[in-house]
């Protein structure tokens, strides 16, 4: 049976649904941007180890980026599917793919948990770390990784709840555990001495607790799409169609992750000193990134359900709103960083050399994400539309075709100058490219919709 939560995507009127759905999504990944943070705010500043502590930690940033990138196999690539279905009246198919998506992610756990256990010093060494960081490195990583389900279900199966048109209650789910972190931090880092082990601990508990909230609702009965134990049993078509659309977002968090083995692995050999600048610097585009990624979770459903629903109108003023938005807000907080580079590195530390590094290089680092919030927007479209194969390739341009190659070229020319410049150049190719691209396929994928449903309302 229909539900009121669902029926607004396809009736209520557009610019205030868009906002109504992602202003939620946006607080609680503001909040998720401390909880992203906040560790490497206080271990930054702990006395006289700070610095090469943040330098241990973000190391480890490379290893789990890549072990969550698979929750978004589920969570950016089953959802829009769920939502699809949702709109086209499909409420089977839509539960099918949320009980496969479960299943999933404990595959994903068991699969990501033992490689990292059994692997864990060659890669920390190949991400970036030095025998001045690897232990902080492994004291946080061996004990972040028994939160590994906590991970992958809080994030994975989060997105299925705003699918539902449930976006306070997908907040709520991120706000307990980041709030909660961002208590337990102090505590453990500092009142009871733990350190960067304190942190990772305060982390998991975190994820555990979000987990639970998801896993409470979707097994609830104020959930309209529920967690079934009929629907967890594998089914090939759907997994398969989940990981055709799912890879997309996976490369493109996978990629961060490979990205980071390389511009770690360069940068460590003019100094850990500029390991824990770029620490700093992923950290501060993380302010751009994280709410942009909470505007995505909001207008994703309302995109993939008029487009299973056929209302073309619908689809195009969503895209009008998300463009305007996701580059303007992207513009804004990019130059401020760009122009007040101290601000932005005092947050992480008090050593006054890594402060000076910082501000000699993050003008150039994010110079070319002043336009990336066009590809930000475009891509995410593409998502909603269920276009896996030019989702995929997009992924691949930015960090794999272009980043990878010219942060290991450029040093050469440039020596450290050069990686930071790689950044901002596949940053910039990759958002005119992606532009172009989008330019050419909507109106394609525009004109192969079906007919609009005669009982959809247009809001």
């Amino acid at each position: 049976m229909a539900n009121v939560y669902e029926e607004r995507l396809g009736t209520d009127r557009m610019l205030p649904l868009v906002f109504r759905m992602a202003l939620p999504a946006i607080a609680a990944q503001l909040v998720n941007l401390l909880y992203n943070i906040v560790d490497r705010m206080y271990i930054g500043h702990i006395p006289s180890t700070g610095t090469d502590a943040l330098a241990g930690i973000g190391v480890t940033s490379s290893v789990i980026i890549l072990i969550s990138a698979f929750s978004s196999i589920v969570g950016a690539g089953g959802a829009p599917l769920a939502a699809i279905a949702l709109g086209q009246g499909d409420r089977e198919r839509a539960g099918k793919i949320l009980g496969n998506g479960f299943t999933m992610l404990v595959c994903f756990t068991v699969l990501t948990t033992l490689t990292t256990f059994l692997f864990m010093r060659p890669l920390l060494m190949l991400t970036g770390a030095s025998e001045h960081t690897i232990g902080y490195a492994t004291d946080y990583l061996s004990i972040y990784l028994l939160g590994t389900l906590f991970v992958e279900l809080s994030v994975g199966l989060n997105s299925f709840i705003n699918t539902q048109g449930r976006p306070a209650i997908a907040m709520y789910s991120v706000l307990i555990g980041a709030v909660l972190n961002i208590g337990l931090d102090p505590l453990f880092i500092f009142t009871f001495g733990m350190g960067v082990k304190g942190a990772a601990l305060a982390t998991i508990l975190s994820q555990a607790c979000s987990a639970a909230w998801v896993i409470g609702f979707l097994t609830s009965k104020r959930a309209s799409l529920r967690l079934e134990r009929r629907y967890l049993m594998p089914d090939k078509k759907i997994v398969l169609a989940v990981l055709a659309l799912g890879v997309s977002p996976f490369i493109m968090a996978s990629t961060e992750s490979l990205v980071g083995f390389v511009l770690n692995g360069s940068l460590k050999e003019f100094g850990d000193i500029y390991v824990s600048a770029l620490a700093v610097m992923q950290s501060a585009m993380l302010v751009v990134s994280v709410p942009l990624t909470g505007f995505a979770q909001g207008f994703v459903p309302i995109v993939s359900y008029n487009y299973g629903h056929g209302d073309k109108e619908r689809v195009k003023s969503c895209f009008r709103i998300v463009l305007i938005f996701m580059f303007s807000f992207n513009l804004l907080l990019v130059l401020g960083m760009i122009l007040f580079p101290h601000v932005v590195a005092a947050a992480f530390t008090d050593d006054n050399r890594l402060v000076d590094v910082v501000c000699a290089t993050m003008p150039l680092f994010l110079a070319g994400m002043t336009i990336f919030g066009l590809q930000r927007a475009c891509q995410n479209m593409f998502v909603a539309l269920g276009q896996a194969k030019v989702s995929v390739f997009i992924a691949l341009l930015r960090k794999v075709f272009l980043l990878i190659p010219l942060a290991l070229l450029l040093p050469g020319f440039w020596e450290v100058d050069g990686v930071f410049a790689a950044e901002a150049l596949s940053d910039a190719t990759a958002a005119v490219c992606c532009t172009l691209i989008f330019a050419v396929k909507f109106p394609r994928i525009l004109r192969g919709m079906k007919t609009p449903n005669p009982s959809s309302v247009r809001g």
